[in-house]
């Protein structure tokens, strides 16, 4: 539930929406996922989080992150770390947990409505925190994947939960091939 008059911010866990809108098949339309929510409410920010590889020469998110950072959105970035597990497996570590959640204590005092975009039930209790403020929170994730991508106590403990699969007329489109996928489809027979 929404309300015209109410002041919003958008808290986007960039990782986790990805692998939530990937699960579900498609990619998500930041320019339409941004205007879908200034049309719910008095939009005052759009807070997007991901961890960066430093020291690489491509990076597949840096062309996202530049046109978010372009587009109306507040970009928090740090430098993910990498590390080589027990088994030998190079691994990739950056959350930004904390970040997004200083960042919404901060923000409570100005707004009326956050909306958490991630299913990671260590953000429970941040909303409750939220909650006593008198901030309503809803938090967008799915439970139509196999598994569902958000903690059981995530859900109760939001004021709505939006399910992923049902903007996704509203703000998705087709995913991308890569150009490993585009190679296979051209060369089949």
């Amino acid at each position: 539930m929404f309300y015209k008059d109410e002041r919003l911010a958008l808290f986007i866990d960039g990782s986790n929406l990805y692998a939530a809108a990937k699960a579900l098949g498609f990619d998500i339309d930041y320019k339409l996922l941004r205007q879908e929510f200034m049309r719910r409410g008095k939009l005052l920010r759009a807070f997007y989080y991901t961890a960066l590889l430093e020291n690489v020469e491509y990076s597949p998110i840096r062309p996202l992150v530049d046109w978010l950072n372009y587009n109306g959105f507040t970009m928090v970035t740090k430098p993910a770390k990498e590390y080589t597990d027990s088994q030998g497996r190079r691994k990739v570590k950056g959350n930004m947990d904390i970040e997004l959640t200083v960042d919404a204590m901060e923000l409570a005092p100005r707004v009326d409505h956050i909306v958490l975009f991630s299913g990671d039930g260590d953000f429970r209790p941040l909303v409750e925190s939220l909650q006593r403020q008198g901030v309503r929170v809803s938090v967008v994730s799915t439970i139509r994947s196999e598994p569902p991508m958000i903690a059981d106590e995530l859900r109760r403990q939001a004021d709505n939960f939006i399910e992923l699969d049902e903007l996704k007329e509203v703000i998705g489109r087709p995913p991308r091939e890569t150009p490993a996928e585009r190679d296979l489809a051209y060369t089949a027979p």
